[in-house]
């Protein structure tokens, strides 16, 4: 065994996931790649808004503009999003003896993981298995459930 792929997205599963993942690298002297797929994207608040004249906005425990409108906080993009996810990995990882590399991924969690693993030859794929509801499983499959189902390689799915 080569080269790993981990998929981690900061929920407990991936952390879970990710220390499976770090054991078996480092058992095997394997390249461990971790890769944060980010699909959301965060459309940024549309400038030049204004409350209605006349209308008293409730106060928000920060200082409110000259303008009378309350400051919103920086948007944070997708792929800033799995970057910070990806430094709690590193974090995680730190102390380990293990070759890693970390991949920010955009778009579909399943299509990315899976083109990843393709790129890098990988020899496993590792992912977190969450506890899912009744009303989840009867809509629809999740991302681990995906992966192992349309992956033509190992896959290791962590719970």
């Amino acid at each position: 065994m080569e080269t790993i792929v981990a998929g981690y997205d900061g929920s407990e599963a991936a952390e879970r996931a990710l220390c499976r993942a770090a054991d078996i690298a480092e058992a095997f002297s394997a390249r461990l790649c971790v890769v944060s797929v980010s699909e959301l994207a965060v459309v940024p608040a549309t400038s030049g808004f204004e409350p209605t004249a006349g209308l008293a906005l409730p106060t928000v425990g920060g200082p409110v503009s000259p303008a009378g409108t309350v400051p919103l906080p920086e948007p944070v993009s997708s792929e800033d999003l799995a970057r910070q996810r990806l430094e709690r990995a590193r974090a995680s990882l730190a102390g380990r003896n293990v070759e890693s590399e970390y991949v920010v991924e955009l778009g579909d969690p399943v299509e990315r993981l899976l083109e990843v693993a393709e790129r890098r030859d990988a020899d496993l794929i590792v992912v977190g298995s969450r506890e899912r509801g009744f009303l989840a499983r009867l809509l629809g499959h999740s991302v681990e459930e995906a992966v192992a189902r349309r992956s033509e390689r190992d896959v290791l799915l962590v719970h």
